[in-house]
């Protein structure tokens, strides 16, 4: 390698370095320019609705593809077998057909229960936790709410404490 194409390589390597950037978009990020800031789009916000939507749909999903996906009440697997048997090498090829629906099916069947289920905790845990911030912002009230009590007129020395001058 000559000295001059060395030079060249280094010089485009700190030219692709210099146009990189980490963890941002680039300043003209496209037609919208660059994304807005987490402060002017607000926070995240989840309802139940939501989250039990999300769980009845994966749940109907489930249900559909258990009712009609499933090649275990066909004879796909018993058709495969016969043509086999017969030398066929179309039933190998459709046995590994068969098998690889039933892997997929499977794998697609699990998702859709491990939504469903996770839909119906992250709820219940949500709720817990909506439960438990409003005791303890219900308690700082009412801690709160004692210290507005005063034993005496508002300025003065509370008289548990007993006169200064003795």
């Amino acid at each position: 390698m000559a000295w001059e194409e060395w030079d060249q390589l280094k010089g485009e390597a700190l030219e692709r370095q210099q146009g990189m950037q980490l963890n941002q978009y680039p300043a003209d990020a496209g037609p919208g320019g660059a994304p807005p800031l987490p402060s002017e789009t607000g926070d995240l916000k989840v309802t139940q609705q939501d989250l039990a939507k999300i769980g009845s749909h994966a749940h109907t999903l489930h249900n559909q593809l258990w009712d009609r996906a499933r090649l275990d009440n066909t004879s796909v697997g018993k058709a495969a077998g016969d043509l086999s048997t017969q030398g066929f090498a179309l039933g190998s090829g459709l046995q590994e057909v068969y098998n690889q629906w039933s892997k997929q099916l499977d794998s697609v069947l699990d998702a859709c229960a491990q939504i469903s289920n996770h839909m119906q905790v992250t709820k219940k845990i949500h709720a817990g936790d909506e439960a438990y911030i409003y005791r303890q912002m219900s308690s700082i009230d009412t801690l709160d709410a004692g210290f507005d009590e005063r034993s005496g007129p508002p300025g003065g020395q509370n008289p548990i404490y007993g006169d200064k001058k003795k």
